[in-house]
């Protein structure tokens, strides 16, 4: 018996074994590397062969003092803001129209998941084209309105709304999946007894479907949180983070410091990408909090 039980023990072990690696060599390593690459002062010399000094947080400090900082943080709170809130909003009500059943309804939420399917590389072209000044068709079709042409990505006061009317569009899809499946778990009796009591439609959203809605809704909203945090290829396709930095966020600022120019400034920008991962980090432990609040109300 004693022997079945150590069998045991070594086979769960032996299945925890590649989930242990695959967290160790994909997230933990990467992790701790990062952290090494903000504490150093990384040049292209050391960064290939090694030696790079300690500077402990001067690398902070540098990113923390520079007017770009305050200017991309302020960016990335409004372009994420922004995102979740349409996102969810506009996803929670597709998914509830589709959640009264109709011909047709599989088929068009199916075609909705296009835009979340197509590479990000191509949603982001394709905005880039449509919001093209010259040449795109949303002028165009404003043109026909008798409005005069915008300057979508090339003027400081639309190159944000421009790239995060991309990121609504693209991140729909996700938001209307998951709150149609919450919303089937929802029990049919509840609705019935409410029709009954002769609750509203709105009424019935506001008291029924919305609370039961909570816990899937707080998940959502914390993926759509953290995937919008790290959002680079859309705005680096379309904008670059111009004109003049209107566009920059921390995702793009992080990658400009470290890639974007001929003298890369490795150590200040894996450090905006330690800020971005502990707003991320703060984001989940807040998740958590207010999920044990609700399970222990």
């Amino acid at each position: 018996m004693r022997s079945q039980a150590v069998a045991r023990q070594l086979a769960g072990w032996a299945f925890l074994v590649p989930l242990v690696a695959y967290l160790v060599v994909c997230y933990a390593y990467p992790l701790f590397t990062n952290i090494d690459l903000s504490i150093r002062n990384y040049t292209v010399r050391t960064f290939v062969h090694g030696g790079a000094p300690l500077v402990g947080f001067a690398n902070y400090a540098t990113v923390f003092g520079e007017p770009t900082f305050r200017t991309a943080l302020v960016n990335t709170v409004v372009f994420t803001a922004a995102s979740l809130v349409f996102q969810y909003a506009i996803g929670l009500a597709m998914a509830v129209f589709f959640a009264r059943g109709f011909r047709l309804s599989a088929t068009l939420r199916a075609l909705f998941l296009v835009p979340w399917l197509l590479p990000l590389i191509v949603s982001a072209s394709t905005w880039a084209w449509l919001l093209n000044s010259e040449s795109g068709l949303v002028n165009a079709a404003l043109g026909m309105l008798g409005v005069d042409p915008v300057n979508w990505l090339t003027s400081p006061s639309w190159s944000l709304v421009s790239v995060t009317i991309a990121n609504i569009w693209i991140g729909i899809p996700f938001n209307l999946v998951i709150l149609y499946s919450g919303l089937q778990n929802i029990p049919r009796e509840v609705y019935e007894a409410s029709s009954l009591d002769g609750a509203s439609g709105w009424q019935t959203f506001r008291h029924i479907t919305f609370p039961m809605l909570r816990p899937v809704s707080a998940i959502t909203l914390l993926l759509g949180l953290v995937y919008t945090l790290k959002v680079f290829d859309i705005i680096w396709i379309m904008t670059k983070g111009g004109p003049s930095g209107s566009s920059t966020t921390l995702a793009t600022w992080s990658y400009e410091l470290g890639f974007g120019n001929m003298l890369p400034r490795f150590g200040p920008s894996a450090a905006v990408g330690n800020v971005l991962i502990l707003i991320a980090l703060v984001a989940g432990l807040v998740y958590i909090r207010v999920q044990r609040k609700q399970e222990a109300a």
